[in-house]
Order: structure tokens, then C-alpha cells, then sequence
């Protein structure tokens, strides 16, 4: 008697509908986090290639203007204004 019960609903078409609703949405998921995967891969080496390099070169040019005021004050000299 109980598996007959038990054979009926999980021969039903709901339980039918939900177990493939369950497995359509799986592989959708996965897929999404695959390309969400993808898109920062991406993103990230984008970064490392343009954006690193530019902010290193910005540091270096700080560096070198403070350097630069460092030895003006160091000898006495006016400090250059290179802002217009």
C-alpha cells in the first residue's frame, strides 16, 4: 500500500515539472558562474595590464617631485611650482 502511494506521487506531473524546473535551473546556474568566472578573469587582467602600470609610473612621478622639493629646501632655493 505504501509503495504504491509512494509510486504515484513520484510518478506524478508535478513532481515531474519540479525535478526538471530543479535540473533547468542548475544548469543555468551553472553556466551563469561560468561566464561570471570569465567576465573577472577578464576584468582582473585588464587591471594588471592597464591599470597597474599607470598607477607604479604615478608613484614614481610623486617620488621624484618630492625628491626634488627635498634637495630645493635642502639648498636654500625658492621650490619650483610646477602646478599652473
Amino acid at each position: 500500500m505504501l509503495a504504491r502511494v509512494s509510486n504515484a506521487v513520484s510518478e506524478s506531473p508535478i513532481i515531474y515539472q519540479s525535478r526538471r524546473a530543479a535540473s533547468e535551473a542548475r544548469l543555468v546556474t551553472k553556466k551563469l558562474l561560468k561566464s561570471t568566472g570569465k567576465a573577472a578573469w577578464i576584468a582582473g587582467t585588464t587591471f594588471l595590464i592597464l591599470v597597474v602600470p599607470l598607477i607604479i609610473e604615478m608613484d614614481r612621478e610623486q617620488q621624484l617631485n618630492d625628491l626634488e622639493l627635498q634637495q630645493a629646501s635642502l639648498l636654500g632655493t625658492p621650490p619650483v611650482s610646477s602646478q599652473k
